[in-house]
């Protein structure tokens, strides 16, 4: 399923400056995480969900340029820290969602980021660890310390949010993965560059002692 909060002819007009940014949502279940994209894509809060795994979309103005962020919304199986190649391809960057009353979820999270980072293609992918569930503080079994030094450890951003109370908290997790995200990429792009001048020069070089 794909919701597309922007009219047909609006994204039209904008395609050409439109950038895609692919967000894979992961996590154990019953940690918040349909009801975090909900919230960023509609303000609203749903706290039921059924298990059916979706593709979001909405576009958004961050930092002056038009972004259309894509949220696919993972729903790996129980306490499974599986996902599947094809979504680590698909992703430009991740959110990884725990339960702060839930300290098997935050595990789950923890694990979930040593398989991610064993992967090739996304061992630096940026990635955002939240906490979901803060007004529950009286049902706390993690930290904000503990999510704070996986954060440090695995050099990810960290959020501690509630999606059932507040809008802001959920924004900034998602527009921070997208300027990690652009801050990435203009990364690769740089070093593409550093790539091709070092060959274009030992190209040189090597011609001239052929000659």
């Amino acid at each position: 399923m794909v919701v597309e909060l922007k009219s047909r002819m609006e994204a039209t007009e904008a395609n050409q400056q439109r950038v895609e940014t692919n967000i894979l949502l992961l996590g154990a279940h019953n940690v918040g995480k349909t009801a975090l994209a909900v919230r960023f894509l509609t303000r609203r809060f749903i706290g039921e969900y059924g298990d059916i795994e979706s593709i979001y979309s909405r576009v958004d103005r961050v930092d002056g340029q038009e972004i259309c962020i894509n949220i696919w919304d993972s729903q790996a199986g129980g306490k499974s820290c599986s996902f599947s190649d094809k979504q680590l391809q698909w992703a430009d960057g991740m959110v990884l969602v725990y339960d702060i009353c839930d300290r098997a979820s935050f595990e789950v999270v923890r694990q979930q980021l040593q398989l991610i980072r064993r992967s090739r293609k996304m061992s630096t992918a940026p990635a955002v660890i939240v906490g979901n569930k803060r007004d529950l503080q009286h049902r706390r079994s993690v930290s904000g310390e503990e999510g704070h030094l996986l954060a440090m450890t695995e050099r990810c951003g960290f959020f501690e949010v509630s999606a059932a109370e507040t809008y802001h908290g959920v924004l900034l997790v998602f527009h921070r993965l997208v300027d990690l995200v652009r801050e990435t990429r203009a990364l690769r792009k740089s070093m593409a560059g550093v790539r091709g001048i070092v060959r274009s020069v030992s190209a040189v070089f090597g011609k001239k002692r052929a000659e």
